[in-house]
Protein backbone atom coordinates (compact mmCIF):
# COMPACT_ATOMS: atom_id res chain seq x y z
CA UNK A 1 0.00 0.00 0.00
CA UNK A 2 1.44 3.08 -1.14
CA UNK A 3 0.66 6.15 1.46
CA UNK A 4 0.20 10.09 0.34
CA UNK A 5 0.87 13.18 2.54
CA UNK A 6 -0.26 16.56 1.57
CA UNK A 7 1.24 18.95 3.36
CA UNK A 8 4.62 18.84 5.99
CA UNK A 9 3.57 20.88 8.40
CA UNK A 10 3.91 19.63 12.23
CA UNK A 11 0.90 17.10 11.11
CA UNK A 12 1.61 15.97 8.05
CA UNK A 13 5.21 16.03 8.54
CA UNK A 14 4.79 13.67 11.22
CA UNK A 15 2.14 11.61 9.98
CA UNK A 16 4.32 10.66 7.30
CA UNK A 17 7.81 9.84 9.43
CA UNK A 18 5.43 7.60 11.44
CA UNK A 19 4.12 5.80 8.01
CA UNK A 20 7.77 5.55 7.20
CA UNK A 21 9.15 4.21 10.01
CA UNK A 22 6.30 1.63 10.33
CA UNK A 23 7.17 0.45 6.94
CA UNK A 24 5.21 1.91 4.37
CA UNK A 25 5.74 3.46 1.09
CA UNK A 26 5.24 7.03 1.55
CA UNK A 27 4.72 10.06 -1.07
CA UNK A 28 5.22 13.52 0.46
CA UNK A 29 3.84 17.12 -0.83
CA UNK A 30 3.66 20.47 0.00
CA UNK A 31 5.21 23.64 -1.08
CA UNK A 32 8.68 23.03 0.14
CA UNK A 33 11.28 22.69 -2.23
CA UNK A 34 12.40 19.26 -1.58
CA UNK A 35 8.66 18.18 -1.85
CA UNK A 36 7.09 20.75 -4.05
CA UNK A 37 7.88 18.12 -7.83
CA UNK A 38 5.75 15.36 -6.03
CA UNK A 39 2.01 16.78 -6.66
CA UNK A 40 1.46 14.01 -10.05
CA UNK A 41 2.97 11.34 -7.39
CA UNK A 42 0.16 11.51 -5.24
CA UNK A 43 -2.28 9.88 -7.81
CA UNK A 44 -0.29 6.97 -7.20
CA UNK A 45 -1.00 6.43 -3.71
CA UNK A 46 -4.12 4.13 -2.16
CA UNK A 47 -4.38 6.15 0.99
CA UNK A 48 -3.82 10.19 0.90
CA UNK A 49 -3.51 12.17 3.98
CA UNK A 50 -4.06 15.52 3.86
CA UNK A 51 -3.33 18.25 6.39
CA UNK A 52 -2.73 21.69 4.94
CA UNK A 53 -4.14 24.70 6.88
CA UNK A 54 -7.49 25.54 7.56
CA UNK A 55 -7.74 29.17 8.53
CA UNK A 56 -9.91 31.57 10.24
CA UNK A 57 -9.69 35.17 9.07
CA UNK A 58 -11.43 38.22 9.48
CA UNK A 59 -13.61 36.94 6.50
CA UNK A 60 -14.17 33.34 8.56
CA UNK A 61 -13.23 29.48 8.07
CA UNK A 62 -11.55 29.26 4.63
CA UNK A 63 -11.40 25.34 4.18
CA UNK A 64 -10.12 26.12 0.30
CA UNK A 65 -6.49 24.95 0.16
CA UNK A 66 -8.44 21.38 1.31
CA UNK A 67 -10.65 21.40 -1.19
CA UNK A 68 -7.84 22.80 -4.45
CA UNK A 69 -5.32 20.02 -3.19
CA UNK A 70 -8.25 17.03 -3.82
CA UNK A 71 -7.86 17.23 -6.88
CA UNK A 72 -4.51 15.50 -6.80
CA UNK A 73 -6.27 12.66 -5.05
CA UNK A 74 -7.16 9.44 -7.36
CA UNK A 75 -9.83 8.15 -8.76
CA UNK A 76 -10.86 5.33 -6.34
CA UNK A 77 -8.45 5.98 -4.18
CA UNK A 78 -9.18 7.28 -0.40
CA UNK A 79 -8.05 10.83 0.97
CA UNK A 80 -8.28 11.53 4.77
CA UNK A 81 -8.48 14.46 5.85
CA UNK A 82 -6.83 15.84 8.99
CA UNK A 83 -7.17 19.11 9.10
CA UNK A 84 -9.63 21.09 11.55
CA UNK A 85 -12.99 21.35 9.61
CA UNK A 86 -16.52 23.01 10.74
CA UNK A 87 -19.02 20.13 10.90
CA UNK A 88 -20.62 19.41 7.81
CA UNK A 89 -17.34 20.00 5.55
CA UNK A 90 -16.31 16.58 4.70
CA UNK A 91 -19.75 16.12 3.50
CA UNK A 92 -19.44 19.26 1.10
CA UNK A 93 -16.17 17.84 -0.01
CA UNK A 94 -17.53 14.49 -0.88
CA UNK A 95 -20.38 15.78 -2.88
CA UNK A 96 -17.78 17.81 -4.74
CA UNK A 97 -15.59 14.83 -5.12
CA UNK A 98 -17.50 12.00 -6.10
CA UNK A 99 -15.02 9.61 -7.75
CA UNK A 100 -13.29 9.35 -4.53
CA UNK A 101 -13.94 8.22 -0.91
CA UNK A 102 -13.42 11.52 1.41
CA UNK A 103 -13.07 10.62 5.13
CA UNK A 104 -12.22 13.25 7.98
CA UNK A 105 -9.51 11.97 10.67
CA UNK A 106 -8.92 14.37 13.38
CA UNK A 107 -5.39 15.24 14.89
CA UNK A 108 -4.73 15.49 18.65
CA UNK A 109 -0.69 16.44 18.46
CA UNK A 110 1.34 18.79 20.75
CA UNK A 111 3.83 20.17 18.64
CA UNK A 112 6.45 19.74 21.13
CA UNK A 113 5.42 16.20 21.48
CA UNK A 114 3.82 15.13 17.96
CA UNK A 115 6.19 12.45 16.96
CA UNK A 116 5.14 10.56 20.13
CA UNK A 117 1.74 11.48 20.00
CA UNK A 118 1.33 10.43 16.25
CA UNK A 119 2.69 6.83 17.25
CA UNK A 120 0.76 6.62 20.77
CA UNK A 121 -2.91 8.53 19.81
CA UNK A 122 -5.17 8.81 22.66
CA UNK A 123 -7.75 7.67 20.25
CA UNK A 124 -7.96 7.24 16.64
CA UNK A 125 -11.62 8.72 15.22
CA UNK A 126 -12.80 8.24 11.46
CA UNK A 127 -15.22 9.88 10.44
CA UNK A 128 -17.84 8.90 7.71
CA UNK A 129 -18.72 11.53 4.98
CA UNK A 130 -21.39 8.97 3.79
CA UNK A 131 -22.73 6.01 6.17
CA UNK A 132 -22.25 3.37 2.86
CA UNK A 133 -20.77 0.32 2.39
CA UNK A 134 -17.85 1.65 0.31
CA UNK A 135 -17.47 4.25 3.39
CA UNK A 136 -17.20 1.44 5.87
CA UNK A 137 -14.87 -0.49 4.47
CA UNK A 138 -12.63 2.53 3.16
CA UNK A 139 -12.40 3.27 7.15
CA UNK A 140 -11.69 -0.04 8.27
CA UNK A 141 -8.68 -0.20 5.90
CA UNK A 142 -8.09 3.25 7.48
CA UNK A 143 -7.92 1.89 10.80
CA UNK A 144 -5.72 -0.46 9.79
CA UNK A 145 -3.28 1.62 9.03
CA UNK A 146 -2.87 3.91 11.89
CA UNK A 147 -0.75 2.95 15.15
CA UNK A 148 -3.07 1.21 17.93
CA UNK A 149 -5.24 2.98 20.52
CA UNK A 150 -7.57 2.07 23.06
CA UNK A 151 -10.16 3.92 22.03
CA UNK A 152 -10.82 3.69 18.21
CA UNK A 153 -13.82 5.38 16.60
CA UNK A 154 -16.12 5.06 12.73
CA UNK A 155 -18.37 7.61 13.63
CA UNK A 156 -20.21 10.47 10.73
CA UNK A 157 -18.35 13.22 9.75
CA UNK A 158 -20.15 15.63 11.41
CA UNK A 159 -19.48 13.73 14.92
CA UNK A 160 -15.84 13.78 13.89
CA UNK A 161 -15.52 16.95 13.27
CA UNK A 162 -17.39 18.45 16.05
CA UNK A 163 -15.52 16.19 18.68
CA UNK A 164 -12.24 17.83 16.88
CA UNK A 165 -13.67 21.07 18.24
CA UNK A 166 -14.74 20.08 21.27
CA UNK A 167 -11.36 18.71 22.42
CA UNK A 168 -9.90 22.43 21.50
CA UNK A 169 -12.70 24.24 22.89
CA UNK A 170 -12.33 22.33 26.49
CA UNK A 171 -8.50 23.76 26.40
CA UNK A 172 -9.57 27.16 25.89
CA UNK A 173 -11.80 27.22 28.16
CA UNK A 174 -9.71 26.02 30.75
CA UNK A 175 -7.25 28.48 30.61
CA UNK A 176 -9.27 31.17 30.95
CA UNK A 177 -10.31 29.30 33.87
CA UNK A 178 -7.24 28.88 34.67
CA UNK A 179 -6.21 33.00 34.64
CA UNK A 180 -9.53 33.67 36.20
CA UNK A 181 -8.51 31.61 39.56
CA UNK A 182 -5.34 32.62 39.37
CA UNK A 183 -6.81 36.47 39.63
CA UNK A 184 -8.63 35.54 42.68
CA UNK A 185 -5.78 33.67 44.14
CA UNK A 186 -3.53 37.01 43.84
CA UNK A 187 -6.56 39.05 45.46
CA UNK A 188 -7.51 36.52 48.30
CA UNK A 189 -3.75 35.39 49.49
CA UNK A 190 -4.67 32.17 48.64
CA UNK A 191 -1.10 30.28 47.17
CA UNK A 192 -1.64 29.68 43.91
CA UNK A 193 1.03 27.00 43.84
CA UNK A 194 -0.55 24.86 45.92
CA UNK A 195 -4.07 25.44 44.01
CA UNK A 196 -2.49 24.27 41.34
CA UNK A 197 -1.39 21.56 42.92
CA UNK A 198 -4.75 20.23 44.19
CA UNK A 199 -6.69 21.05 40.71
CA UNK A 200 -4.00 18.76 38.83
CA UNK A 201 -4.60 16.05 41.38
CA UNK A 202 -8.04 15.85 40.89
CA UNK A 203 -9.42 13.54 38.48
CA UNK A 204 -12.35 15.58 37.15
CA UNK A 205 -10.17 18.28 36.06
CA UNK A 206 -6.44 16.51 35.15
CA UNK A 207 -3.27 18.77 34.87
CA UNK A 208 -3.84 19.51 31.48
CA UNK A 209 -4.62 23.82 31.20
CA UNK A 210 -4.26 24.65 34.59
CA UNK A 211 -1.32 27.16 34.01
CA UNK A 212 -2.13 30.81 33.50
CA UNK A 213 0.87 31.70 32.09
CA UNK A 214 2.38 29.56 28.91
CA UNK A 215 4.63 30.11 26.00
CA UNK A 216 5.59 33.75 27.41
CA UNK A 217 1.99 34.73 28.15
CA UNK A 218 -1.59 34.66 29.28
CA UNK A 219 -4.81 33.21 27.62
CA UNK A 220 -5.27 30.72 25.19
CA UNK A 221 -3.13 30.80 22.31
CA UNK A 222 -1.30 28.77 19.48
CA UNK A 223 -2.08 27.73 16.12
CA UNK A 224 -5.23 26.22 16.78
CA UNK A 225 -6.69 27.80 20.12
CA UNK A 226 -7.31 31.25 18.53
CA UNK A 227 -8.82 30.65 14.77
CA UNK A 228 -10.90 27.47 16.10
CA UNK A 229 -12.89 29.50 18.93
CA UNK A 230 -13.47 32.40 16.52
CA UNK A 231 -14.49 29.73 13.39
CA UNK A 232 -17.03 28.08 16.03
CA UNK A 233 -18.01 31.62 17.73
CA UNK A 234 -19.08 32.35 13.87
CA UNK A 235 -20.79 28.55 13.15
CA UNK A 236 -23.02 29.00 16.13
CA UNK A 237 -23.93 32.43 15.86
CA UNK A 238 -24.22 32.46 11.98
CA UNK A 239 -25.59 28.72 11.34
CA UNK A 240 -26.68 26.96 13.90
CA UNK A 241 -28.94 28.85 16.79
CA UNK A 242 -30.71 31.85 17.56
CA UNK A 243 -29.16 31.11 21.12
CA UNK A 244 -28.79 35.14 22.12
CA UNK A 245 -27.27 33.96 25.78
CA UNK A 246 -25.19 31.57 24.23
CA UNK A 247 -24.09 33.46 21.86
CA UNK A 248 -23.49 36.25 24.19
CA UNK A 249 -21.01 33.47 26.45
CA UNK A 250 -18.73 32.71 23.91
CA UNK A 251 -18.48 36.25 22.56
CA UNK A 252 -17.49 37.36 26.37
CA UNK A 253 -15.20 34.25 26.41
CA UNK A 254 -13.49 35.12 23.53
CA UNK A 255 -12.90 38.79 24.54
CA UNK A 256 -11.43 38.08 27.53
CA UNK A 257 -9.21 35.80 25.89
CA UNK A 258 -8.32 38.62 23.60
CA UNK A 259 -7.03 40.90 26.75
CA UNK A 260 -5.14 38.44 28.62
CA UNK A 261 -3.12 37.45 25.17
CA UNK A 262 -2.82 41.32 24.47
CA UNK A 263 -1.93 42.35 27.88
CA UNK A 264 1.07 39.73 27.71
CA UNK A 265 2.01 40.65 23.96
CA UNK A 266 1.30 36.76 23.10
CA UNK A 267 0.43 35.54 19.68
CA UNK A 268 -0.63 38.88 18.59
CA UNK A 269 0.53 37.64 14.23
CA UNK A 270 -1.78 35.12 14.92
CA UNK A 271 -4.63 37.77 15.99
CA UNK A 272 -4.11 39.48 13.56
CA UNK A 273 -4.33 37.02 11.27
CA UNK A 274 -7.51 36.07 12.68
CA UNK A 275 -9.60 38.82 13.69
CA UNK A 276 -7.31 41.72 11.61
CA UNK A 277 -6.53 43.90 14.79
Amino acid sequence: MKIGCIGQGFVGKNTADNFERRGYDVVRYSLEPEYKNNADKISECDVVFIGVPTPTTPQGFDYSIVSSVLSLVAEGAIAVIKSTLLPGTTSKLQDDNPDKIVLFSPEFLCEKTAAYDVANPMMNVIGLSFDTAGHRKAAEVVMKTLPKSEHNFIVTSQAAELFKYAHNLNGYFRVILANLLFEVAEKTDANWADVKTMMDSDIMMSPYYNNPSHKGGRGAGGNCFIKDMAAFRHMYEEDVFDDKSGIEVLKTLERKNLELLSKTGKDQSLVKGVYGQ
